[in-house]
This record gives C-alpha cells, structure tokens and sequence, in this order.
C-alpha cells in the first residue's frame, strides 16, 4: 500500500464505501484516490485486483463514484434519480467482465478475468450500486447527519436509524462538537 495518501474509509457495502473515496463534500473536501495507482490500491483492497490503471480510467471511476452518491442521495431522500446518473451507472455495470464466485465460507466473491482490467472492477461496483439503489438488499439508503459530509451510506442496522456515514469519524466528530458547545454554554453561565 502506497503511503502519503489519506487511509481509505472502508464499508461493508462495496458501492457506498466506493463513494467514500472522495469525503467531506461539502467542506473540506479529501480526495482518497489521487492517483491511478491509488485506485489501484483501493480495488486491491476490496477484493477487485487490477494491473494497472490509466488517467482516464481513474476519471472514468471517479464519474462512476459521483454518479454513485448522486443516484444513491436522490433514492436516500426519496427523489426522482438523475437520468445522467443512471445512465453512467448502468454503462459501466454493461461493460464490465467479472464473474461471482461462490466462496467455500458461502460468501460471494467476485473475479475478473485474467486480463482484468479497471472497466471490470467498475462493472462489479456498479452492479452493486444497482442492486442498492433498487431496493434489492435489506437495509435503507441514508444520508450522514454532518452537514460538510452528507454521504450516502447503506444502513444495515436492526432499526435503521443509523445518522452517521462512519461513527469514528463523522459520528465523533459531531458528539465532539456537541461536547464542546456545552461546556462553552456551562462555562457562560
């Protein structure tokens, strides 16, 4: 793993936690596939190994991710899906070759072909994002609660009442603000 980038914020949900690659947004946005061979290092460590990668194949991922959390944030707050988002998503799950391979722990895995290639791992991310975005997994679609992130995340909680994208970083940066406004309060008075 290359070092000198920001770690990546992994999920259990491969299209969401792909959306997490470009974080905060709405503030300070960080940018956690930089490179081509950060994207590379991202697919590796979900399951998705490629050689190689081009520029405009990380711009071609980078479009997949934004087309991603647009469709994901329309569906999260029950809003019509933006047609350029569909399109890119559904283009991208058409042309990608990968296969899902049954694990002997019974668990599904996916395996591109030997020539693999990053329009492949694209495919699998898509197909996943699709089968979110319809309503094919248990779990709810949500947006995080902090206003410089608002990612879409994927609730799989019992009550799906989840607030936070990640609770290590969003969920604690927002109890830690919480925390502090009210000691100012109590200080004040």
């Amino acid at each position: 793993m290359r070092t000198g980038f920001p770690d990546f914020r992994l999920g259990s949900v491969l299209a969401t936690s792909f959306t997490g690659t470009l974080s905060e947004r709405y503030g300070n946005a960080v940018e956690r596939i930089p490179t081509p061979h950060r994207l590379v290092d991202w697919l590796a460590v979900n399951g998705l190994a490629v050689d190689s990668c081009t520029t405009a194949q990380l711009e071609l991922a980078r479009e997949l991710r934004e087309s991603i959390h647009a469709a994901a944030t329309a569906a999260a707050i029950q809003d019509a899906l933006p047609a350029s988002a569909v399109h890119v998503i559904n283009d991208r799950s058409a042309q990608g070759r990968a296969a899902a391979i049954l694990t002997p722990e019974g668990k599904r895995r996916w395996q591109l072909g030997s020539a693999s290639c990053v329009e492949d791992a694209l495919g699998v991310i898509a197909a996943d994002a699709i089968s979110i975005i319809a309503g094919e997994r248990d779990g709810k679609l949500a947006l995080c609660a902090s206003p410089s992130c608002r990612a879409a995340f994927f609730d799989t909680s019992q009550s799906r009442t989840r607030k936070w994208c990640d609770m290590n970083t969003c969920g604690n940066r927002q109890k830690k603000a919480r925390f502090n406004a009210n000691q100012r309060r109590r200080s004040a008075e």
